[in-house]
């Protein structure tokens, strides 16, 4: 039987070791990826809280009922104004966080 203690690990250090450091192209996908998930996740709740089907946002939206399905399941990059509009529909307040990096921005 063995004793040895088990080595915890961050999620973060999993992340970083599987998918990449925070920075590399890979891991910039990633995050990316991760972000439409969560945003595909909030229109499908909201739109199930308000009681409607995916082609009864669409038609509020302007949009077949396609769209909703691929902004819900995040299989598409979605034009803001439409995400904008979606939210409008589901009469959902919207927030957007901008953090600016520690970086310089050098005009030539």
């Amino acid at each position: 039987m063995n004793n040895k203690p088990l080595k915890t690990i961050s999620l973060d250090e999993i992340t970083d070791k599987h998918i990449g450091k925070i920075g590399t192209p890979k891991r910039d996908a990633f995050e990316n990826e991760l972000r439409l998930d969560l945003l595909g996740e909030a229109i499908k709740q909201a739109r199930k809280e308000r009681n409607l089907t995916q082609e009864q946002l669409g038609l509020l939206v302007g949009v077949k009922k396609a769209q909703i399905s691929k902004l819900e399941n995040s299989l598409t990059d979605a034009r803001f104004d439409t995400i904008i509009k979606v939210f409008k529909a589901l009469n959902a307040k919207v927030n957007f966080n901008v953090e600016l990096l520690n970086q310089t921005v050098i005009l030539a």
